[in-house]
């Protein structure tokens, strides 16, 4: 459409049901889980746990998930000064 010109009523309810739409699809992604993605610098992100991704390399989250153990305890030790975000 050029310059200047306006979208019919049809055009304009057909463009809002598409967006929409995408909308909606666009929520349900953000409230499936966590997924997983490898970056541009070869670093694993992963989505779903805020509103960042959380993005460490290979040797970074072998490490952290080596520490799951002493993670928990911490945890648990530290139970009462820890929120919960909904």
């Amino acid at each position: 459409m050029s310059e200047g010109t306006t979208k019919s009523p049809e055009d304009l309810a057909a463009e809002l049901e598409k967006l929409k739409a995408e909308n909606a699809s666009l929520k349900k992604a953000r409230n499936a889980g966590v997924s997983f993605k490898v970056s541009e610098k070869g670093a694993v992100s992963v989505y779903g746990l805020g509103r960042f991704p959380v993005t460490l390399y290979k040797e970074q989250w072998e490490r952290l998930l080596a520490s799951g153990d002493q993670i928990k305890s911490f945890m648990a030790d530290n139970a009462d000064k820890l929120k919960i975000k909904e």
